[in-house]
């Protein structure tokens, strides 16, 4: 993948700070009937958006969960998804520049926590609100989160950007990392072979054949040094081909495959069938 996603914690540590920078810059500039926009995420509008980025990263900065009644919205479909409603739901009838300003606040907070980090051992997990992590897939995890609401803030104001950055690169790396994990339970077919290459601004290659183990469907990697994987026929294999926005926002579940941009070498129906199945967030 080029550009390769950042990996270790002060490369991860920019890569935060840059999607984080952006959030802010997209907040600041504004105008009052902007927050109010819809965005792609069903019931968020852009002030929800970062009202979102907000509260979690309060949270991890230490502050309480709000403690308020979320509505049954029709979008809340798990508990998770309840708990993250939260601190939309507690920051809804604010002000958007309000909301702004808490992150304002609150970024450079966060980056100084994220930089007192590399004095711990990266190996060591760290205990966080969603269970122990090392820190280095912490603030991986933070930042694709973040990159991923920055898009959808993007998609809503019409200001496309940052499809070339660091948190690009880590959202299409984990997008890459779990598709045999997703193409195994998509219905793909025992002995298809499906390759999905994204042309840019983040040009990458990522590969599965379906193979049977154990009775069960099993996604196995290709390109991954595997001799097997790695001697499947190309020529046999459906390739989709797709922009890194385009696959960024059918990995974050933002746009149905019927509305998605993409180009196929071989069978549609096999195509259709990944990526139904490669939405990675909740």
């Amino acid at each position: 993948m080029h550009p390769a996603a950042p990996s270790d914690l002060g490369e991860l540590i920019e890569a935060y700070s840059n999607t984080g920078q952006a959030v802010l810059d997209l907040g600041l500039t504004c105008h009052d009937d902007d927050f109010a926009r819809e965005t792609q995420c069903p019931g968020w509008t852009v002030q929800d958006q970062i009202s979102h980025v907000v509260g979690l990263e309060a949270i991890f900065n230490g502050a309480e969960q709000p403690d308020i009644e979320v509505p049954d919205h029709p979008w809340i479909k798990s508990d998770f998804g309840r708990f993250v409603e939260t601190h939309v739901e507690a920051r809804r009838d604010g002000e958007g520049p309000a909301v702004v300003a808490e992150w304002q606040e609150l970024f450079p907070q966060r980056v100084a926590v994220l930089h007192e980090m590399l004095a711990l051992d990266p190996d060591e997990p760290i205990e966080t609100p969603v269970g122990p992590r090392r820190p280095g897939d912490l603030v991986s995890l933070r930042t694709v989160d973040i990159w991923c609401h920055e898009q959808d803030i993007r998609q809503a104001l019409n200001r496309p950007g940052n499809l070339d950055s660091p948190g690009a690169a880590l959202f299409s790396q984990r997008l890459f990392t779990a598709l045999p994990i997703l193409a195994a339970r998509s219905g793909l077919p025992v002995g298809s072979t499906v390759i999905v290459e994204t042309t840019g601004p983040v040009q990458g290659r990522g590969g599965v054949r379906i193979v049977e183990r154990d009775g069960k469907p099993y996604g196995e990697g290709l390109f991954s040094g595997d001799s097997y994987a790695d001697d499947a026929h190309e020529g046999e294999a459906t390739t989709i081909r797709l922009t890194t926005e385009a696959f960024t926002r059918r990995g974050a579940g933002r746009i149905p495959t019927s509305e998605l941009r993409y180009a196929v070498d071989g069978d549609e129906d096999l195509a259709r069938l990944l990526l139904d199945a490669i939405a990675v967030t909740p």
